[in-house]
């Protein structure tokens, strides 16, 4: 694959490497700006760039120099040179777990990691996407950041507004998890429930952007979304370097819009292009709640068109019943040899208890669906126990209490004898 190189653009914009915006579709591209359909044909834009050229190790090793976080991966991204020393939550960097229990609990031979992402400052992957929408609304004048949210993105927008000293307004469905909707508050910009899904809540925001109400504001996933997007890049930049800069096998991830999919699959393909891993074969998988799976059912019955669905599901970070990017999650299973997979609510709970018992991770609903789809695609052969594979846990537990009912083994009297009754005393 070749680097994508465009002219750089003819606005004053400063976003370090990015040089246009580019479709899809008609590959038509487009000047820098807070715009995400192409006016030619109304396919989605993405970043395109001026990456680095020359040898693969000195950029390696400025990699390797850099800070701690996203920003070490600054020359691959729509930012700034020096957007390192301007206020920010500073994601990235967590932990890749070697869950050598789990690998024995799934039959496992080839190696078995957890890209635990919960680390993150707001406790959720979003912080990645939302980092660097927020250089773009600094290079746009923006004075408010917003979003339509299903909770994770919520909170980490309005973190990040306040760190960086943007007034907030995130829009979220009205019947979130309590643990999401009061991190979305805290922060102190407005919180606003809309009754309906969170593809009612989505069109409401777009009905916005339209109208003078939205002036002055940049929707991270909306108007901001072609650079918002390329934050999930960084979690393939960092499991690669975290492997050693080599490429994973397999890679399981959540769908929810399905962009943090296609993204991933774009920064494996540009550390191939750089020259900053060996080009060998990967396979990624896709993992949706049984509740909300349209691309995993396009994917099962060899369709292209992914037909929306009412969610219905516990794992409401994922319950986007009509995901932006779903065609393109099907291409990438496909050319790479992977699969859409989906489990029950059952089967999340399941995967949830099972991840914390054995690697002492306690992942939210999007976790456990990860987890279980893993563990559903090696008992049918799809994934290949004997290679590397990466699973992503994409947020907090914390966030998610009412789908796992927990409480004490036992309460008893404040005595030895009353341990002993109990049948707690080791043997």
């Amino acid at each position: 694959m070749a680097v994508q190189s465009v002219e750089p653009s003819t606005t004053s914009v400063d976003l370090g490497p990015a040089a246009a915006l580019s479709c899809r579709e008609c590959g038509e591209r487009f000047d820098l700006g807070p715009i995400f359909a192409c006016a030619l044909c109304f396919g989605p834009l993405e970043v395109a760039y001026e990456l680095p050229a020359g040898d693969p190790g000195t950029l390696r090793e400025r990699i390797e120099a850099g800070p701690a976080n996203i920003w070490r991966y600054a020359p691959l991204l729509p930012v700034p040179a020096d957007v390192a020393g301007k206020p920010s939550l500073n994601p990235g960097l967590t932990k890749l777990v070697k869950a050598d229990n789990l690998a024995r609990a799934l039959g496992v031979t080839g190696g078995l990691y957890v890209k635990d992402d919960s680390g993150n400052p707001t406790h959720s992957f979003k912080d990645r996407v939302v980092a660097i929408a927020v250089e773009a609304a600094r290079a746009f004048g923006f004075t408010t950041l917003s979003c339509s949210s299903t909770g994770n993105l919520a909170g980490a927008v309005g973190a990040a507004a306040a760190r960086a000293g943007f007034k907030s307004c995130v829009f979220i469905p009205h019947d979130l998890e309590a643990g999401k909707v009061v991190m979305a508050a805290v922060y102190g910009g407005d919180l606003v429930g809309i009754e309906g899904t969170y593809d009612d809540v989505n069109r409401f925001c777009s009905e916005l952007i339209g109208d003078p109400l939205g002036e002055g504001w940049g929707f991270v996933n909306v108007n901001l979304r072609p650079y918002y997007g390329e934050g999930s890049k960084t979690l393939a930049y960092e499991i690669c370097e975290q492997l050693g800069w080599r490429l994973p096998d397999q890679i399981v991830v959540p769908i929810a819009s399905g962009s943090q999919l296609t993204k991933i699959d774009k920064g494996l393909k540009e550390l191939v292009a750089l020259g900053l891993v060996e080009d060998r074969p990967y396979k990624i998988f896709g993992a949706q709640a049984e509740g909300c799976s349209p691309v995993a059912r396009a994917f099962k019955d060899g369709h292209d068109v992914v037909r929306p669905v009412k969610p219905d599901t516990i794992a409401k970070s994922l319950a986007i019943g009509n995901p932006a990017d779903g065609p393109y999650v099907l291409d990438i299973a496909r050319r790479t040899g992977g699969a859409v997979e989906d489990v029950t609510d059952e089967q999340i709970v399941d995967a949830i208890r099972l991840l914390a018992r054995t690697e002492g991770i306690f992942a939210e609903t999007a976790g456990g669906v990860t987890v279980g789809v893993t563990r559903k695609l090696i008992e049918s052969g799809r994934l290949d126990p004997s290679l590397t594979t990466v699973v992503l846990n994409t947020g907090d537990g914390l966030k998610t209490l009412d789908a796992v009912a927990a409480g004490p083994t036992a309460t008893i009297r404040p005595s030895l004898e009353a341990f002993r009754a109990a049948g707690l005393a080791a043997v």
